[in-house]
């Protein structure tokens, strides 16, 4: 079973019989290959129907649930992992979701859209209109991305949560790392790639 690129990068980063939740979780791909690759003990978290289904079709353990009314179902260390790739834009709070995944996880892996990319502060200085790109690729309109974020505001968050970041790295479009975007991934990265963990007290 292959997976998407980004799904793929994710999955290189979780370790084997770990347990594993995916919020936003689609239509489980990631998690049925977690399963059958690493062993891992994984449930989703999905409130599109259709995606529901892929889930339950695919043997993914999957509750329906909007992240917005927060993870308080959950108990603290519940699991050793929790990730969510790409959604955390289009969630009211990302901050309280963040604070809420560390809570009931050890460590959490997030993924998002540098809306800081150069191509995107050109297209807005440029054309003085709301950028958009393969991977934004909503008008203004009728986004469901509600707080697009740069690294650095991502960090600065980090900084005020006291959120750990255990790795970190950036990729272009195609989900490939370059030197440059390494030196300069604010300018350059289009898509980020973290591993938060707890500070200790």
């Amino acid at each position: 079973m292959s997976l998407r690129s980004d799904l793929q990068i994710v999955a290189d980063l979780i370790p084997r019989n770990s347990r594993v939740l995916d919020l936003g979780c689609g239509r489980g791909e990631l998690l049925a290959y977690l399963r059958t690759n690493k062993n891992i003990n994984g449930y989703g978290i999905e409130i599109d129907p259709m995606g529901i289904t892929d889930c339950i079709n695919a043997g993914v353990n999957v509750i329906e649930q909007n992240l917005d009314k927060g993870l308080q179902n959950f108990q603290s260390d519940s699991f050793d992992t929790v990730i969510m790739t790409e959604t955390l834009q289009s969630v009211k709070r990302p901050d309280l979701l963040l604070e809420e995944m560390l809570r009931i996880g050890t460590q959490c892996i997030i993924t998002y859209p540098n809306f800081g990319h150069w191509r995107l502060r050109a297209y807005l200085v440029l054309r003085g209109k709301m950028p958009i790109a393969p991977y934004l690729p909503y008008g203004w309109y009728d986004t469901p991305n509600i707080h697009l974020c740069t690294f650095a505001d991502f960090e600065n968050l980090c900084r005020q949560k006291k959120f750990s970041i255990i790795d970190r790295f950036v990729t272009d479009s195609l989900y490939r790392n370059r030197m440059l975007m390494n030196r300069m991934p604010n300018l350059f990265g289009t898509y980020a790639f973290y591993r938060l963990g707890r500070t200790p007290e």
